[in-house]
Order: structure tokens, then C-alpha cells, then sequence
């Protein structure tokens, strides 16, 4: 496994927890990454994620445990239409029933075609992936006519920790002040970017710490 020039890390904001991803965006985006949090429940999740050279999202493998659980689900991307490969051990319902939460989801999607047209992930909690649709449109260098201008998009959005996988439409927009508004139908941040696209600030969720590596 060769090692990878950059070194990106995100406290969370809305409970306990952090992610730590390295990247390679030498054509398109590599990462590899680690985010751990203790809502719903504690878990730790890693994850490996590839684009193509336009950052079209075309490979994502993310596995989650906890006491008593593990899960993965693998999504590749493929003549344009997703395929996912799931694995389970343990009762991770259980363990949530046993926390005073409701139960989860299976991991995966049953109907992979319903991610048809989606041309980015969303893994919950991980500011990393907002980068994808911010680079894949350039909103971090918009300019003139295109700030201002609402990008519907539909994405492949991963659950935690249940790693269910569900079809989301989601809208980014570029502000003049330079920051990224995400919305869903129900929510809305206004995300400040480095110059790479990559997420500084998400209000409310984590909060970007440390430096860069070249």
C-alpha cells in the first residue's frame, strides 16, 4: 500500500468523534480514510474511495464495526450503472435496540438501478466526500454567471453505521462569497472550501484541523 501526499483531518461538531483521510488528487481523487464517532453508537469506519479523472465517483469500499458488529459494503460503478456487494457479522439491531435506538437498515441497496445518474457518494458524517460534486463541478472556482446557480444532483448516500445505501437528491451552489451551499430537502450549510475544494469548515457537523501536507 503506497503512501499517499496528503493528510486531511475533521473534528466533529455535532458528537464525539473525528476522520482522518489521506488523498491523492494527482487525477482525480484516491483516498483513504478513518472516522470514528459514539452516535447512535460507537463505531469506527474505513473507508477507500476512487474517481476518475473528471471526479466522477466510481469505487467506494467502506467497512463499520462495534462491539458485537461488522459491516461493509463495497459500490462500484460501472457502463453506468452501480453495483453494491454487501458482508454482515453480528446483530448490530441488537446492539442498537440495546442502546434505546431503532433498528438499521440492511447494508447495500436492494435495487442498485435506483442510483442510476448518480455520479457521487455521500458517506454520513464525512466531510471529505462534499468535496466530490464541489470539484466534478468546479464550483470551487466559479466565477460570474455560474455563482449564484443551483446544481440538483442525485447521489449514492451511505448511512452510519448501518451502511445502508440510499438515492439522494442533493443541491450545491456557489456563493459570491466564495463558500459552497449544500441543501438537502429538509437542511441546509453553507461550507467554507480551500482552494482545493476540500471542506474547512461544515456548520454544525466538523470543523478541519491541522495542516496539509504537500
Amino acid at each position: 500500500m503506497s503512501p499517499l501526499p496528503q493528510s486531511l483531518f475533521w473534528e466533529r461538531r455535532d458528537t464525539a468523534g473525528a476522520e482522518h483521510a489521506l488523498v491523492d488528487t494527482s487525477s482525480g481523487l484516491y483516498a483513504r480514510g478513518t472516522a470514528l464517532a459514539v452516535d447512535p453508537i460507537p463505531y469506527t469506519c474505513r473507508y477507500e474511495l476512487r474517481t476518475d479523472a473528471e471526479w466522477v465517483t466510481n469505487y467506494l469500499d467502506v467497512a463499520a464495526e462495534g462491539a458485537g458488529w461488522a459491516r461493509s459494503v463495497r459500490l462500484e460503478l460501472a457502463a453506468g450503472r452501480w453495483r453494491a456487494t454487501t458482508k454482515e457479522q453480528g446483530d448490530l439491531d441488537a446492539v442498537l435496540a440495546a442502546s434505546g435506538h431503532a433498528g438499521a437498515g440492511f447494508p447495500g441497496i436492494e435495487d442498485p438501478d435506483r442510483l442510476f445518474g448518480a455520479f457521487d457518494v455521500d458517506l454520513g458524517g464525512s466531510p471529505l466526500t462534499n468535496t466530490l460534486p464541489v470539484r466534478r463541478l468546479g464550483l470551487h472556482q466559479a466565477q460570474g454567471a455560474d455563482v449564484g446557480v443551483a446544481h440538483r444532483l442525485s447521489v449514492a448516500w451511505v448511512l452510519l453505521p448501518s451502511l445502508e445505501v440510499v438515492q439522494a437528491d442533493q443541491i450545491y451552489t456557489a456563493l459570491p462569497d466564495g463558500r459552497i451551499r449544500y441543501a438537502s430537502e429538509t437542511f441546509s450549510a453553507d461550507l467554507t472550501v480551500d482552494d482545493d475544494g476540500f471542506v474547512v469548515d461544515y456548520p454544525g457537523l466538523a470543523a478541519r484541523t491541522g495542516e496539509k501536507a504537500d
